[in-house]
């Protein structure tokens, strides 16, 4: 069943056809069928309106002659003959319009992405820069702290050494306040001997 439909399609296919733009219409000498046929006209010939009578209108042909022709057969819109071409230009135009935006928008885009790399790449510098400026800062506040602790216990000794040797000079003023004046004593009587 399946088959014999496909078969059909391709028939179909091999037997389509369409009817051709060269088709041409009669006109007469007047505005009804009795009038005698005095030529005919192409398929989307351009013609200028006259007059209108019943079911014809009176038109002027691209010779000048004036003829009728049914009013159904005509048209206010050109004929595809006249309008494919049109229709062509206006896609080259359009196609080119888009190509101008295509292109711009990828200039702009590869602008942009070039924008965006160097921003990334300054970024990442600036962030290498601060995990350096973090490291020294570390490695700064450690030193400080060990300066500091030296600085405190060199303090230490230096209050340590004062009062040793304040200790020390006390010790000996007190040591010879207590012995000098002993040697003092002993002068004095010495000298009452004289």
């Amino acid at each position: 069943m399946a088959g014999l439909g496909q078969a059909h399609a391709q028939e179909t296919k091999a037997a389509d056809r369409w009817v051709s733009d060269t088709l041409s219409t009669y006109v007469r000498s007047g505005p009804t069928d009795g009038y005698r046929i005095v030529g005919s006209l192409k398929s989307g010939q351009k013609v200028e309106l006259v007059n209108t009578q019943g079911d014809y209108s009176q038109i002027r042909g691209e010779s000048g002659d004036l003829v009728w022709i049914r009013s159904s057969e005509l048209q206010e819109q050109p004929g595809p003959v006249e309008r494919v071409p049109q229709l062509e230009q206006q896609v080259n135009e359009l196609s080119s319009k888009l190509k101008t935006i295509d292109d711009s928008w990828k200039s702009r885009i590869q602008g942009m992405q070039e924008t965006m790399d160097a921003r990334k790449a300054r970024i990442d510098e600036l962030e290498q820069t601060r995990h350096q400026l973090d490291a020294e800062l570390t490695d700064a506040q450690s030193e400080l702290r060990s300066v500091k602790a030296r600085l405190g216990d060199e303090n230490k000794d230096v209050m340590m050494r004062y009062l040793v040797y304040g200790g020390s000079i006390a010790g000996a003023g007190l040591l010879a306040g207590l012995i000098l004046p002993s040697f003092a004593g002993r002068r004095k009587r010495n000298d009452r001997w004289f």
